[in-house]
């Protein structure tokens, strides 16, 4: 976190509880539920936590909110673990809610003996017609007064799996008056006969996010625990029980989500994408998950940039995707590799060069880098092939790149000059023909001859073939949650472009997945998880520029 900024007002509660010797040692949590890959909105969650730590000492703990055996997988946990490390922060215990479900079993049967908590076997339906509405009291149950040994009984017979799912519940007794909804005698416990990824069939009852919430967080003396604002309502409950069960007061906290333009954050509406092959999977490039945005080719340092920029609030509101961009492209401006790849080929013949020849010419990897990033070897020829867009056939006003008669230097190599082209019977131009002026070689340049445009290429001879997956925004409009009718009704259809027939320098026959490339002129790439040494696969992380702001005015 940058040390420049004023003090959030998370930051300047720890402060004044450290300084104050409230607490000795700063202790928070991240506590992913694993029933889905994590997002952008969780690498928002991911840096605040781990980098109060950072910032003031102590240390984070990874706990696995795993309360619900029906959505959660293993495959869950290890992808959470996965992108919590890539992001750059490890934990000092990897816990689970699981760990703890001896104990909270014990914290409930302490509540029942104190009058605290009852089972209910009124329907889910009739729990919610009794409930009441936020300007009218609720109706207590008609089993709210059964007897404490009753009470221990029943649950005790929930607990040895004697009532299906839906039977009862286990509720906490409260006030069915509260101005708060959640204060109306909540659920505590419900039964669900569903195998555990971690505790298999030991269980047939499973405690509620509110209740495990708050004691787990106690049971690890979590001093800070911090939430988006949708659990402001539930920090009324989380001291409640705090408070009736005698433990460690850890406290809640809360600041706003991250809501991102162009994209949904719900891990439902996500889930829904991937089982319904609207994406490729959890880690298709187009979704906001860490997974999805690393295969895209983000870097870890951008998305903590970005995470530090939009900063620590308590309103909600809408951040522009083109932040997470601008992020990307500045830390990719300074690290990626530079080198060249046609996209939309089209031949170009040096009438006036050597057939067979070839020359190797120079290029740096990087000039933003001290160093330049090395150098890279590049083979030059007397066919190549250049981008289609590069060549006009009747140049438009202030055209400074090939036509007819034009002049335009080739990236690293010569000037040359457009003497004719050929066509199809279609009329479209198949081949351009120029001549290359010989001392006009990039940093050997003796000629005195200056053009305005410099456009890049790729010997035909020596290229290699490259399939190019260029991505868009997942959605057409800026909330698709706050649409009317279903959420995928506004996905884009132009999201991907898959262009097959690309050609690259021979230099990334070696493209690692570990580098980031620009592709000059073109944009930033990366190297894709279903690349082969016979079929190179480069995803577009972003484009140089942001193109989408122009067109979208």
């Amino acid at each position: 976190m940058s040390e420049e900024r004023s003090l959030n007002f998370i930051e300047e509660i720890i402060e004044n509880d450290l300084n104050s010797g409230k607490y000795a040692t700063l202790i928070t949590r991240f506590p992913p539920e694993p029933n889905g890959y994590l997002h952008i909105g969780h690498a928002k969650a991911i840096c605040l936590n781990f980098g109060l730590t950072k910032k003031y000492g102590g240390y984070t703990n990874l706990r696995f909110d795993d309360t619900n055996p029906v959505t959660e997988k293993t495959e869950y946990v290890n992808s959470q673990q996965e992108d919590i490390k890539w992001l750059g922060f490890q934990w000092k215990n990897e816990l689970y809610t699981s760990d703890y479900f001896d104990t909270l079993y014990d914290y409930a049967v302490d509540l029942i003996k104190k009058d605290l908590a009852y089972v209910d076997h009124s329907t889910a339906e009739e729990i919610a017609a009794l409930k009441g509405t936020p300007t009218e009291p609720g109706i207590g149950s008609t089993y709210r007064n059964r007897s404490v040994e009753e009470n221990l009984d029943l649950f005790s017979r929930m607990k040895n799996g004697e009532f299906e799912d839906g039977i009862c519940t286990l509720r906490a007794k409260i006030d069915m008056a509260s101005p708060n909804m959640l204060m109306r005698d909540p659920i505590l416990y419900r039964i669900k006969h569903a195998a555990h990824h971690r505790t298999g069939d030991k269980w047939c009852i499973y405690p509620m996010y509110d209740f495990a919430h708050g004691q787990s967080d106690s049971m690890e003396t979590i001093t800070h625990s911090i939430c988006t604002l949708e659990y402001v309502s539930h920090r009324e409950l989380y001291d409640w029980l705090i408070e009736k069960l005698g433990i460690f007061p850890s406290k809640q906290y809360e600041f706003a989500r991250l809501n991102l333009s162009y994209t949904v954050m719900s891990k439902r509406k996500l889930l829904q994408l991937v089982n319904e092959d609207f994406v490729s999977g959890w880690n298709d490039p187009r979704m906001p998950t860490i997974s999805g945005l690393r295969r895209r080719g983000y870097t870890p340092e951008s998305i903590r940039e970005f995470c530090d920029r939009i900063g620590i609030a308590k309103r909600e509101n809408l951040i522009e995707l083109g932040l997470l961009e601008f992020c990307v492209r500045e830390h990719l401006n300074k690290t990626a590799t530079r080198v060249m790849a046609v996209l939309d080929p089209i031949k170009l013949v040096i009438t006036n060069y050597q057939k067979d020849q070839t020359e190797i010419l120079i290029g740096e990897n990087n000039p933003e880098a001290e160093d330049k990033g090395g150098t890279r070897e590049i083979p030059f020829s007397n066919e190549l092939w250049i981008e289609r867009e590069d060549f006009m056939e009747e140049p438009a006003k202030k055209w400074f790149r090939l036509a007819p008669g034009s002049m335009v230097r080739l990236k690293h190599a010569y000037i040359v000059k457009c003497e004719d082209f050929k066509k199809d019977a279609e009329g479209n131009v198949t081949e351009i023909h120029c001549t290359y002026i010989p001392d006009t070689k990039s940093g050997a340049d003796t000629s005195g001859i200056n053009v305005k445009g410099t456009i890049h290429w790729v010997s035909r001879q020596h290229a290699k073939n490259a399939e190019i997956r260029l991505y868009d925004r997942l959605f057409t409009v800026e909330s698709p949650d706050a649409e009317e009718g279903d959420f995928k009704d506004y996905l884009n259809p132009n999201s991907i472009e898959v262009i097959k027939q690309a050609y690259i320098e021979p230099y990334m026959s070696n493209a690692s997945k570990d580098i980031r490339y620009q592709f000059i002129r073109k944009g930033y790439y990366c190297l894709d998880d279903d690349s082969t040494p016979e079929l190179l696969i480069f995803n577009r992380t972003v484009s140089l520029k942001d193109a989408w702001a122009k067109t979208n005015k």
